[in-house]
């Protein structure tokens, strides 16, 4: 019973849903943080759609075909961060409001430094840790109580990939403070 309801943690807490909820959540609460609602659907598109196009497009790309769930991985990495590559162009052409840029910059960093330590490092900080904890730092950021509210779901997100084995303590520390930094750098910047 506990690895199954762990499963349904991690199935419906990757990092394109909560970026979901999360742009949702905003514009719900202040549209004006997206500048329009160009901006809204172009962020849907960037944050979630592309990024969720790895899982069906796995069997059709040749590479990716036959390496399970390894190959799905490495499928919605690089889809992840071509559509954050994508969203943060579309924010500079756009010329879309500081926040929107904020938080592709955000996925951008995060997306990056998640490729960095696992596919260079070799160090595996948690991807799925980084996708939860964005969306949940960055709703803090813009001062929506919803942010806090996710904490309880973070946690959530740990107890599951530690019950599946899929992640050590410190890999889910890892993607975590990953975020953490990469927001504090596109606030930054």
């Amino acid at each position: 019973m506990g690895t199954k309801f762990a499963e349904i943690i991690r199935k419906f807490t990757v990092a394109p849903i909560m970026a979901f909820i999360m742009i949702v959540t905003l514009y719900l609460k202040d549209p004006i943080l997206f500048g329009g609602f160009t901006n809204f659907i172009l962020s849907i598109l960037f944050l979630t759609l592309f990024p969720l196009l790895a899982y069906p497009l796995q069997p059709f790309i040749k590479q990716y075909k036959n390496k399970g769930r390894e190959g799905q991985r490495t499928l919605a990495m690089i889809f992840a961060v071509a559509g954050y590559i994508g969203g943060y162009l579309s924010g500079l052409l756009l010329h879309a409001p500081e926040s929107i840029k904020i938080i592709y910059l955000c996925y951008l960093i995060s997306g990056a430094l998640i490729a960095l330590f696992n596919r260079l490092l070799r160090l595996r900080a948690s991807g799925h840790a980084c996708g939860v904890a964005g969306p949940i730092i960055i709703l803090m950021y813009f001062r929506l109580t919803a942010g806090y509210l996710g904490i309880p779901i973070l946690a959530a997100v740990w107890w599951a990939s530690l019950k599946m084995r899929r992640h050590t303590i410190w890999q889910l520390i890892g993607g975590t403070v990953i975020s953490i930094f990469s927001l504090g750098i596109a606030v930054y910047i």
